[in-house]
């Protein structure tokens, strides 16, 4: 099949890839890894042949495989029909090229995998320049090891995005273009920070959804935003790797004015690249000023433990391992007859797909954001109506009466709303 780009260089007609999935064996095992790199295969379109592991001290600096895996792997690509060798770390320009060579077919690494998934979903302006910025940072110094890839097969799995655009001959117009990316996401940065900024003034708390991707974030906010009568609200919601890359963000009110902000992120992968992680960490800092993570897991994977590690790890990456959290265990209407899971860490087990035990998500949010409210009654005088307004907006109003003196209120407010207003205390 012939690929075919539409003006900007983007594929428009995909092809669809037979891979062999390649892993070493170093130190950690790498079963859990591997299968994840199946899911990322499928989640880019690509038919898994078959696998292939090699148990090694170290990685091989030309080929990292060795000299007889390499001949073994060439054998099984042309017995299986492969097009395509996906290894599941990151390769240098020279191992490209080297692998190239002997293999005879397109090979990739699990970073550019990661990549160009990110590259066909994101749909927002910032997320596209996030995903361009990391594979530029990522190709720059492999353009040597990218010439014949690109060279031969002009698109593809691998190369979406700024691939087809001549990076092994023009280093000096990639350094351009990513000068051009970092001015235009730090201007879209600026605007995100004014957007906090209001959030801030207006003390609303924040709550976070982090998690390994696919856990079920998003069918989270949608069950919580389908409470509250909100469903025109709901983001994409799919059973997928990667379904959604852009940061959504969404108001709830609960009862006696309990407000909060719900924001769903981007979902987590084990050996995420390092320029992914940089390239996205503008939209990450969201969850350093979130007042409550919900780490949502899917219970019903085997290896749950990995994913809750690897969301664990990229949060010590972004400076946000101590932000308090709490274990969402989502999907137990997956489970069939095995025990719910047996932590110490605080934790809740839900299903968003049935909507079971989401008072228990409420309550969670309630004890963690609101339970420090303090009780006062407030004697508000009848000239200062913006305060009358501002408590039966914000304030949980348990009662109000109208005296000589002044509107009458007994309500919980938090901390900084009464450190404003004890003047009017009488209690």
């Amino acid at each position: 099949m012939t690929v075919k780009f539409t003006e900007d260089n983007q594929v428009i007609q995909q092809e669809e890839y037979q891979a062999i999935l390649v892993g070493a064996q170093l130190k950690e095992d790498i079963h859990y890894s591997m299968e994840e790199l199946a899911g990322l295969a499928e989640a880019a379109g690509v038919q898994v042949l078959g696998r292939m592991t090699q148990n090694m001290e170290r990685p091989n600096s030309a080929t990292f495989i060795g000299k007889g895996k390499v001949e073994e792997l060439a054998e099984l690509c042309g017995n299986m029909g492969a097009d395509t060798v996906i290894f599941n770390d990151e390769l240098s320009g020279m191992q490209l090229r080297n692998l190239e060579d002997s293999l005879g077919v397109r090979v990739i690494d699990r970073t550019i995998l990661i990549l160009d998934i990110f590259a066909d979903r994101a749909i927002s302006r910032e997320g596209k320049l996030q995903v361009e910025l990391a594979q530029l940072q990522y190709r720059l110094p492999r353009l040597l090891g990218f010439g014949k890839s690109l060279s031969r097969l002009g698109g593809g799995i691998g190369t979406r995005g700024p691939g087809e655009k001549k990076l092994e001959t023009d280093r000096r117009h990639v350094q351009r273009r990513l000068d051009d990316i970092r001015a235009e996401l730090e201007e879209l940065k600026g605007t995100r920070n004014v957007q906090r900024a209001q959030r801030q003034r207006s003390g609303l708390p924040i709550v976070a959804l982090v998690g390994y991707t696919n856990a079920g974030k998003s069918a989270i906010m949608n069950r919580l935003l389908e409470g509250v009568d909100r469903e025109e609200k709901t983001v994409l919601e799919k059973d997928m790797l990667f379904a959604t890359l852009d940061t959504a963000q969404r108001s709830f009110k609960l009862d006696k004015n309990e407000e909060f902000v719900l924001i769903d992120t981007v979902g987590f992968v084990s050996k995420l690249p390092h320029s992914l992680v940089r390239a996205f960490k503008a939209t990450l800092e969201e969850v350093l000023y979130a007042d409550l993570l919900l780490h949502v897991v899917d219970v019903s994977y085997e290896a749950n433990d990995f994913h809750i590690a690897v969301t664990d790890k990229v949060l010590e990456e972004i400076g946000a391992g101590d932000q308090e959290r709490v274990l969402v265990y989502n999907k137990i209407d997956l489970l069939q007859g095995q025990d719910l899971p047996m932590t110490e860490q605080e934790h809740i087990c839900i299903s968003a797909k049935r909507g079971d035990n989401f008072e228990q998500v409420l309550q969670v949010i309630r004890e963690k954001l609101f339970s420090d409210w303090i009780r006062a009654r407030l004697v508000i005088p009848y000239d200062r109506g913006d305060i009358t307004s501002y408590l039966c907006e914000k304030a949980k109003v348990i009662s109000m009466d109208y005296t000589e003196e002044g509107t009458v209120f007994e309500v919980e407010l938090d901390q900084a709303d009464y450190g404003r207003l004890k003047q009017y205390d009488t209690i």
